[in-house]
């Protein structure tokens, strides 16, 4: 794990704003002190939930996205650092690793260019350098028996926290995504829409389930390559559950969970699916907040679930005095994860 820029401590405590008579996650969160062995404390500590950033956008850059994904993480430790530790939820659940150094590669991926192929093809082969990273740090946390939760960056990890899963635990994983989109488009190079098409064809995906896919949003292709693998790969749309109202939002819930229950999954969270949240691809029409919050404490409760991933937010991109909001979203839908795993620990 070389290449994890650790949160020590003191970041944690620069972050946290203590105040007398209270007692915040800040102060309770696990952190890995410098020169302690990463895997030995993974292994032998007593926090289920090890959280890590992603503060990269190279993969949204490779599909033609609004950059900026990769500021979620700092709003998101910042928020979650001054939640109040106390029986409803306690911060000495959480390990913070740190983020994965991605330096080299924004720094490679800021001047290129979506429309010059040589440079898509750059974008593309820096994406699969932060995967194989992605893919290592997720496998040794599953192998230790420990939840990741990732805040990324782009919706490209999810390939890694699949292999990764998959990996850890030696057998294809399934995947819920609450989503806008399918990222399910054609193996063209990696990037931000193709990471569950990638893990579905290299085999460590077994089955999908896209919850509130915007029909505006999804080409034709994609609909006719997912008609041809339904048993496997399936969704409802968001037209049909709040604009037609044909499906019903807590039966669906239930229809999906039936859908992956068998085997372990991931619970994949592209904020994008939220209206005026600011993300690569903002959207005016979509899911309440508190919809999403019933959908991953719905997800988090079942044994299966195996981590956590958030992405697509986009704080740079919000208004200047609120962009401190997504790191607060992002803070909720953390408990509200691991207080729907009460009963599991």
């Amino acid at each position: 794990m070389e290449n994890i820029i650790p949160f020590s401590i003191t970041d944690l405590a620069k972050v946290t704003n203590h105040r007398s008579g209270e007692v915040k996650f800040g102060e309770k969160m696990l952190t890995i002190a410098k020169g302690e062995n990463y895997h030995d404390y993974l292994k032998n500590c007593e926090a289920q939930y090890v959280l890590f950033g992603i503060p990269e956008d190279v993969g949204i850059r490779a599909n033609f996205g609004r950059p900026g994904a990769n500021s979620a993480w700092k709003s998101a430790i910042a928020s979650i650092a001054n939640i109040q530790h106390n029986r409803f939820c306690k911060g000495s659940q959480i390990l913070v690793l740190g983020s994965l150094d991605v330096t080299k590669e924004m720094e490679a991926a800021k001047d290129l260019n979506f429309h010059n192929t040589a440079d898509r093809k750059k974008l593309s082969s820096l994406v699969e350098k932060i995967d194989k990273e992605v893919v290592h740090i997720v496998s040794c946390i599953i192998k230790y028996g420990k939840i990741p939760i990732i805040i990324g960056g782009g919706h490209n990890n999810a390939y890694g926290n699949i292999k990764g899963t998959a990996l850890g635990l030696g057998k294809p994983i399934n995947a819920i995504n609450f989503d806008a989109h399918s990222d399910f488009r054609i193996l063209e190079g990696r990037h931000s829409g193709n990471g569950f098409s990638y893990a579905y064809e290299e085999g460590f995906l077994k089955k999908y389930f896209i919850f509130g896919l915007h029909e505006n949003y999804t080409s034709k292709n994609v609909l006719d390559n997912l008609k041809k693998i339904e048993e496997r790969v399936t969704f409802n749309t968001y037209d049909e559950i709040k604009v037609r109202q044909q499906k019903n939002f807590q039966l669906e819930l239930n229809k999906a969970i039936e859908f992956i229950k068998n085997d372990a999954y991931g619970i994949e969270i592209d904020l994008d699916a939220l209206p005026n949240i600011a993300s690569s691809a903002m959207t005016m029409s979509g899911f309440s907040v508190e919809e999403l919050r019933q959908f991953v404490y719905f997800f988090g409760k079942h044994k299966n679930a195996a981590y956590l991933h958030i992405c697509e937010g986009a704080p740079d991109l919000g208004e200047e005095k609120n962009n401190h909001l997504i790191g607060k979203l992002i803070g909720y839908l953390v408990t509200d994860f691991i207080k729907s795993r009460k009963e599991l620990i």
